[in-house]
């Protein structure tokens, strides 16, 4: 294969790349099509319930659509460096290039990208996921990269992540990303839930379904934090450079709407005990619908009927009845004497 546009042996050249997760495009155009399809109903909603409703739809798109993504995205921790490094165990020569380094819950993402592309006769522009998520083994897939004969900075950073790797990355990482993703789908349950109940008249129990998810949320970002800090950092060497590694961006965004939730949760818990005639205005809950019942704050939020005593009933108002039923009336009430009586 070495005679075919200078490539490497056992590998056919960089695979082309799509310029994002397929997973993460998939879930972010499932959402914003449900966004855009609210969106198009809107203007048959009257009034000041348009915003309300507009306001509701997206907050609540937002945070599914962030639970889901971060569970399958590969930016829990991300580090990049520019640094001169060997390219490939064959040969001696050195290329420039900028080395990336993103790991997930489900594994690794290796880039090698050169500065620039073109160098030694080659476009160095390389993608390589390793992942150790159930039914994958990692060491396989190491094993088969290098049978490919990836570039050395790829198979340097993957060897670092496999099970008989001194510096134990492996083992903390796979434990954080399987218990951080199963926290992140029990959150993703709680979500729904609270988007249930948020449609019936039981808003309080949605107000806690949805602080129950923010609250899952930091559970899983408190989990990934202490699982992967239980071994002192492993220093990763590439060239003449060091590659440093710090949270990523699907950490912190995870924070914030788990920060969101809980906030969320604890205005409308704090909302149904002032002021629970608003809350169900701002849900588009009409309190009138039905006369025997009203708004029981101490039932929970729960429609329940209440009874009034004798003592406040209103008084009975008399009803005007035709002449021939009040003659009728009255002589039931005084019927007359014969004369014979008399």
């Amino acid at each position: 294969m070495a005679a075919f546009g200078h490539t490497f042996p056992f590998y056919a050249g960089p695979k082309p790349t799509f310029p994002m997760d397929t997973t993460l495009a998939v879930i972010i155009t499932i959402f914003l099509t449900a966004l855009v399809t609210f969106i198009i109903i809107l203007p048959g909603i009257r009034g000041k319930m348009r915003l309300f409703w507009l306001l509701r739809v997206v907050t609540s798109l937002f945070i599914g659509a962030v639970i889901l993504a971060v569970n399958f995205s590969s930016e829990w921790s991300v580090g990049l460096v520019s640094t001169n490094t060997s390219y490939k165990a064959s040969s001696s020569q050195w290329i420039s290039a900028d080395v990336g380094l993103q790991i997930g819950l489900r594994g690794v993402n290796i880039t090698l990208t050169g500065t620039p592309v073109q160098q030694l006769h080659e476009t160095i522009n390389y993608n390589e996921e390793f992942t150790w998520q159930l039914g994958e083994n990692y060491a396989e897939e190491y094993a088969r990269a290098l049978e490919k004969g990836l570039p050395d900075p790829v198979l340097y950073l993957a060897e670092k992540f496999t099970p008989n790797s001194p510096c134990g990355l492996h083992g903390q990482y796979r434990l954080a990303g399987h218990y951080t993703s199963a926290i992140l789908w029990v959150a993703f349950l709680c979500w729904l839930l609270a988007n249930v109940m948020l449609s019936m008249p039981v808003l309080v129990y949605g107000g806690h379904m949805l602080l129950a998810t923010g609250i899952f949320q930091l559970l899983g970002l408190l989990f990934f934090s202490m699982a992967t800090s239980l071994t002192p950092p492993c220093p990763l060497r590439l060239g003449t450079a060091t590659l440093p590694t710090h949270r990523g961006p699907a950490f912190w965004i995870t924070l914030t709407t788990g920060l969101l939730c809980v906030l969320l949760g604890l205005a409308m818990g704090v909302a149904h005990r002032m002021h629970p005639h608003r809350l169900k205005v701002f849900f588009n809950h009409s309190v009138g619908e039905n006369p025997g019942l009203e708004w029981n704050p101490e039932e929970g939020g729960l429609l329940s009927p209440s009874y009034q005593s004798t003592a406040e009933s209103p008084e009975p108002q008399d009803i005007p009845l035709s002449e021939a039923s009040s003659k009728a009336c009255c002589e039931e009430e005084h019927p007359s004497v014969p004369d014979h009586a008399l």
